[in-house]
């Protein structure tokens, strides 16, 4: 018996271990989301100079001389420029040691950073209740740490970068071609429904209003996850990323006198709702049909 069934045969293990993993992959994640962005605005100032008075403040942006991905430079403090110990790069162990601080300097460290280890390790574990050990829960994995870190990046940025996107949509109508979740000619209709249906409702907002409602990395977040879920799980996506974002929307006028000009991302409420979808899509509809 190899390993890999062994623990699949043994639900304690299977969720310790996708714990471990979703820990140790949500401290790889802070690096995608910290980094990718920066390399992103590095390629757009290498193209033209125009957007440099647009461009986040990061010292990575003022030398694109020196190499800049997710493997180098080495992490270190922002600060001091101490870099970070093996030991002192433990999924949220660390950063309780250290206990939010840099060791060397006393920088203080975002508490985001064991929030998406933990995030990445509750979600990583859940998957659990549906799938069963196997491709397709590998599979989920990947579609679920991908969501996470598209929703971070969109929320500091409002940007979801095509690498995350159009990798997901891909990844999507790969697995699909083995039926995973869905058969492939539903994943190529859901991939081109998902994006045609909020290009729509963009080019109708614009043209009533003049203005965007929302960018083009919403329309192909959506179309990945027609790729991976069908045209049946849309209606359902849409409806939840909607419901959950007009009363977020609401309650950031009302309660913490947000302006009502300063757009929100709408990223983070679409991954949350094809999240969901994918693990409860079919009981939602289901309930939601009863009940007509």
């Amino acid at each position: 018996m190899s390993t890999l069934t062994f623990i699949g045969d043994h639900l304690v293990l299977t969720f310790i271990t996708l714990i471990v993993l979703g820990l140790l992959i949500g401290s790889f994640l802070n690096v995608v989301i910290l980094r990718l962005p920066i390399m992103m605005f590095r390629e757009w100032k290498r193209d033209t100079l125009e957007m440099d008075t647009t461009l986040p403040k990061h010292p990575a942006l003022d030398n694109l001389d020196q190499p800049f991905n997710l493997l180098k430079p080495d992490s270190h403090c922002p600060k001091c420029g101490a870099k970070v110990r093996a030991w002192q790069n433990i999924p949220v162990i660390s950063w309780l040691l250290l206990k939010g601080k840099c060791k060397s300097c006393g920088e203080p460290i975002s508490v985001r950073y064991p929030i998406v280890e933990l995030a990445t390790a509750v979600l990583s574990a859940a998957l659990i209740i549906q799938f069963p050990w196997g491709w397709p829960l590998a599979a989920m994995l990947v579609f679920t740490w991908l969501l996470l870190a598209m929703s971070v990046i969109d929320i500091d940025y409002q940007i979801l970068p095509d690498t995350l996107t159009l990798g997901l949509l891909w990844i999507g109508l790969l697995v699909n071609s083995q039926g995973l979740f869905t058969d492939l000619s539903d994943a190529v209709y859901g991939a081109a429904a998902g994006y045609l249906a909020l290009w729509s409702v963009y080019w109708i907002f614009k043209l009533l209003t003049g203005k965007e409602g929302m960018g083009f990395g919403d329309f192909k977040l959506l179309a990945a996850l027609g790729a991976w879920l069908g045209v049946s799980a849309l209606p359902v996506i849409i409806l939840l990323s909607s419901v959950v974002g007009a009363v977020v929307g609401i309650a950031g006028i009302l309660i913490l006198g947000r302006d009502k000009n300063v757009p929100i991302p709408f990223g983070p409420y679409l991954a949350a709702a094809g999240w969901i979808a994918a693990m409860w899509g079919d009981d939602l509809t289901r309930w939601y049909l009863g009940s007509l």
